[in-house]
């Protein structure tokens, strides 16, 4: 069978794959460190401006009108190609489920100008999300000049996917932890090794542009003393009810734009560039993503009144900049958020049961890791990623007690990972129709699995599936009625495309249920 061959095609050239994801890195290295020169150039002048037009007011008309054309060109780039709108991370898993088609020049180009546009404009919102789809179209095109096959090109995107945010952040195990756990959901030893030589080979180019101190460099931190756990089940507690309510006004927000009359969708940018102006002229410092909001906490001493109001700010204005459906991404935004909680949890330690000031900049990481985890509900992620970018693996018990307090919150809440709500609001699929474009799955045997120690024909399958082989360890075996089934294997399994997803869940869940 064609699809059996690729997947044993696959499983011989390992080497070969490595060596494509280095091609990878290098490529995705490469656009993303220009992406973000030019976010960064862009950035600088636009405080020049804004000090300009606070010396000269009659400038100001004439930056609005500068504002409006900027907003009529990302209008006219969404229009063009609505899947440059966002973060992109949507539009990559939808792309990997086989839900979403993309065309990967168009939205390269696109995305690269419309988020250096977009972010230069100073509003609340990250360049990593851009910078995983940019990769991720980079690798599409890499693949689609090679002339791969289906499962090889979903092993290429999801390499250039992690080595986007790798070169975003400088974070090369975050980049890897993040496509498989956030997309895959699933350990696949290919996907594996290739997406782990593409980080590592994007970090290194972007070393090369920024340097080598970590992207979120705060200093020295203090080790928060064990006496003192007990604080974390309540900030984990704290923040997992607050990452409900992002999660849930988040995806709200873009209907909110939709009650605005006889304003297309792919203009809804002109009201969040429009309202950064006063912003800009007033309190400049806040502009951007949140890098140097989060900075500034560690170096300024905040009152508790002042971090409530920044946070209701900032979560506000992130709402209506990523609403609006602009090309720009939240990671960035959700640490500022996280980091704000941080110091003011601190702050309200410190003021009232005493707790040393020096440990404030530790709460400040540890609910930056929080708040991410829960809402994107990738804990293993959110823990690295925080860990790479402040440079400091000190804090990694107690970043980790965080973390799961905050995902057990979220999950009792009934939280969903907002990526994957995302795509849903993104794509309307009738899982019933057969489209006759196949595709192949793995799903992992986990040690809980009502599958581990069962035969094949004492199974109930799913429909739309037809279970090829089984990988064991090093090898991979085509299975008969009464080949029992053990934990750690993992199951090749060819279906329909569009099905692909839903098959997934339907597995899982006869996997875990009586």
């Amino acid at each position: 069978m064609k699809y059996y061959d690729d997947i044993r095609k696959l499983d011989g050239t390992k080497i070969l794959f490595i060596g494509k994801g280095v091609l990878i890195g290098l490529a995705v290295g490469l656009v993303v460190s220009l992406f973000r020169l030019a976010i960064g150039f862009v950035s600088h002048h636009l405080d020049t401006i804004y000090y300009y037009l606070k010396q000269h007011p009659i400038a100001i008309l004439g930056w609005i009108l500068i504002s409006l054309m900027v907003a009529y060109i990302l209008g006219r780039l969404i229009k063009s190609d609505p899947n440059i709108k966002g973060s992109g991370i949507p539009q990559v898993e939808g792309q990997l489920r086989g839900q979403l088609s993309i065309n990967w020049w168009s939205v390269l180009w696109k995305k690269f100008v419309g988020g250096i546009l977009a972010l230069g404009m100073g509003l609340f919102l990250g360049r990593e999300g851009p910078s995983i789809q940019l990769g991720a179209v980079v690798a599409q095109g890499i693949g689609e000049h090679t002339k791969t096959t289906n499962a090889e090109k979903k092993i290429l995107i999801s390499s250039g996917a992690s080595a986007g945010l790798s070169a975003a952040f400088n974070a090369p195990i975050a980049g890897l932890l993040f496509i498989l756990e956030e997309v895959h959901h699933s350990f696949s030893p290919l996907v594996l090794l290739t997406a782990f030589s593409a980080t590592i080979t994007s970090n290194f180019v972007s070393m090369h542009f920024f340097g080598l101190q970590p992207t979120l460099y705060i200093g020295e931190l203090e080790t928060l003393p064990l006496k003192y756990y007990w604080t974390l089940i309540i900030l984990g507690i704290l923040i997992g009810t607050l990452a409900i309510g992002y999660q849930q006004v988040l995806l709200y927000s873009s209907k909110i734009f939709q009650k605005i009359p006889k304003l297309p969708s792919y203009f809804y940018g002109v009201i969040p560039i429009l309202l950064v102006i006063p912003i800009g002229l007033f309190l400049p410092s806040l502009l951007g993503g949140g890098h140097d909001i989060i900075i500034q906490l560690t170096t300024n001493n905040f009152s508790i009144l002042i971090l409530i109001t920044l946070f209701i700010f900032r979560f506000l204005f992130s709402m209506i900049s990523y609403g609006s459906g602009l090309p720009g991404g939240i990671f960035l935004p959700i640490l500022s958020l996280g980091a704000i909680i941080g110091v003011l949890f601190g702050t309200i330690l410190t003021q009232t049961i005493g707790i040393d000031s020096i440990y404030i900049k530790s709460f400040l990481i540890l609910a930056m890791a929080g708040y991410f985890s829960a809402i994107s509900k990738a804990p293993l992620t959110g823990m690295i990623l925080i860990t790479e970018m402040v440079g400091s693996f000190s804090h990694l018990m107690s970043i980790g007690v965080v973390v799961l307090i905050s995902y057990i919150t979220v999950d009792f809440l009934k939280g969903k990972p907002i990526y994957e709500s995302l795509l849903e609001n993104l794509v309307t699929s009738d899982e019933e129709d057969i489209k006759g474009s196949k595709t192949i799955i793995e799903f992992p045997i986990i040690v809980e699995s009502l599958f581990d120690e069962q035969m094949v024909r004492d199974i109930n399958w799913p429909s739309h599936m037809l279970l090829t082989s089984i990988r064991r360890g090093e090898s991979e075996f085509i299975p008969h009625g009464d080949t029992l089934i053990h934990c750690g294997d993992v199951l090749i399994i060819l279906t329909d495309e569009g099905l692909a997803e839903s098959l997934k869940q339907d597995l899982i869940m006869r996997s875990h249920s009586s």
